[in-house]
């Protein structure tokens, strides 16, 4: 509860009601004290909850004593502008600290002071690669700098007054052996943050984040970090000037969009644990959204360049949260976009709250609708039930199809009319579009009676 009542929470709150009136506002405040008392209670019942858990010194030893037959080098870019020394040493104590050996650190300093290279001299550690840029170039340029010296066949972005955990050069490297025996090679890798207070002694905020998901991606950078990408894939798009402030956010869309073009979603792999501590500072976004609403202007180009690029008719809004978005489509998603097999959207509200229509299976066929029973004006965990989304299975009776897909929805709906249990004729239906290559968009707007 700590971290909701101080002054940066109640300056966003109060931003949040100016921005979406007093409604709104006060649904948002009830909404983020339940989901905190949940984590109390979580982290009260098992002593862990959803809250970063470091690994034990035995787990580490452990890691640091696995000999690795072909070992992955890791690069890792860092941007610095009077960097303060205190945020500089933790970051390097947090490379030097690492379980896994091989890795590089590209310090690209584009300031003024000497402060940055005498601390990296002075780690006397020959994977500290220290270079002064010879012109202060923006954060795209800076990190450009960075990105072509790398060595390494992985590149990961790290800002200069954040920290990785211990083991998180290990677990990448473990997702991408794993990933590369089944055949595959990732493009990019990412895994869960959380956020940490200016003195990195307290964490909160865990974002446990979905697997690749292109259309929640549309919606928010859920990736950010800890985030590894292949660097041939990197060196080759780069990051482009323009989108300051969302520069990590249009790398990422247009790494992702490869997807659209052959490139298997296995490639994007996601780690569910939490590898990065993302400090929060006066100055900093994840502290204050509202200091840098440039980026926030940056991500909306980014999408509509995204859209463009991929030949679509599109048009990005924002949503009531900054940093969420919504597209547009003109006419509509389905005549744009050749990968939707289908749009879904929310059923008829009871008392309300929420009913997606979202069905989720587990392994032992037990089903779960996703969002159930949330109180109309919630957004849910990261906002993500406000936000469009592929789903494996959508209830079919709020559907709209390809026109190739008409015919077969209209047995499905039969069958329902006829007694059928609508959501296994659901699921069943879903499966059916999957299984031929086409994605199911859910649309929480979309407001459509009921077939």
């Amino acid at each position: 509860m700590g971290h909701i009542l101080n002054l940066s929470n109640f300056t966003k709150a109060f931003r949040y009601l100016k921005k979406n009136g007093l409604g709104a506002a006060f649904s948002a405040v009830e909404e983020r004290i339940l989901q905190e008392r949940s984590l109390a209670e979580e982290a009260g019942g098992n002593g862990t909850g959803s809250r970063y858990q470091p690994p034990s010194e035995t787990e580490l030893d452990a890691q640091r004593r696995r000999s690795w037959p072909e070992p992955v080098l890791f690069s890792i870019a860092v941007p610095a502008y009077e960097t303060d020394p205190v945020y500089l040493k933790e970051l390097l104590d947090s490379l030097q600290e690492q379980t896994y050996p091989c890795w590089e650190l590209i310090l690209a300093d584009a300031g003024t002071g000497d402060s940055v290279r005498k601390a990296a001299e002075a780690r006397a550690d020959e994977r500290i690669r220290y270079i002064r840029l010879a012109s202060n170039d923006g954060i795209a340029g800076n990190t450009n700098a960075a990105i072509e010296l790398a060595q390494g066949a992985y590149i990961g972005l790290l800002d200069h007054d954040d920290i990785l955990t211990r083991d998180a050069l290990y677990e990448m490297a473990c997702a991408l052996e794993k990933q590369e025996q089944n055949g595959i090679h990732p493009v990019f890798l990412y895994s869960d943050e959380d956020k940490c207070d200016g003195e990195a002694q307290n964490t909160y905020e865990p974002h446990r984040k979905t697997d690749f998901n292109l259309d929640l991606l549309l919606s928010n950078n859920y990736i950010c970090h800890f985030l590894v990408m292949d660097a041939a894939v990197m060196k080759r798009l780069r990051l482009r000037t323009g989108f300051d402030g969302a520069q990590d956010y249009d790398l990422v869309l247009r790494a992702a969009g490869q997807v659209l073009e052959g490139t298997p979603e296995e490639a994007y792999v996601h780690i569910p644990k939490i590898l990065y501590h993302w400090r929060c500072h006066r100055n900093s976004t994840a502290s204050n959204p509202a200091s840098k609403t440039y980026a926030y202007e940056a991500g909306r180009r980014a999408l509509e360049d995204f859209g463009r690029e991929h030949g679509w008719k599109v048009q990005a809004e924002d949503t009531r949260h900054l940093g969420f978005y919504r597209l547009e489509f003109m006419p509509d998603a389905l005549s744009q976009r050749s990968d939707l097999g289908a749009v879904a959207g929310p059923l008829p509200s009871r008392n309300g709250r929420l009913v997606s229509g979202i069905y989720d299976e587990s392994p032992d066929s037990t089903v779960t609708m996703r969002y159930d029973g949330l109180k109309r004006r919630f957004s849910g965990y990261m906002h993500r039930a406000v936000l469009t989304q592929d789903v494996e299975a959508a209830d079919i009776r709020t559907m709209q199809v390809r026109p190739e897909f008409r015919k077969d929805l209209d047995l499905a709906l039969q069958e329902i009319r006829a007694g059928a249990d609508p959501v296994r004729t659901s699921i069943a239906f879903c499966l059916t579009l999957r299984k031929r290559g086409f994605r199911i968009l859910w649309d929480p707007d979309r407001k459509e009676e009921i077939h």
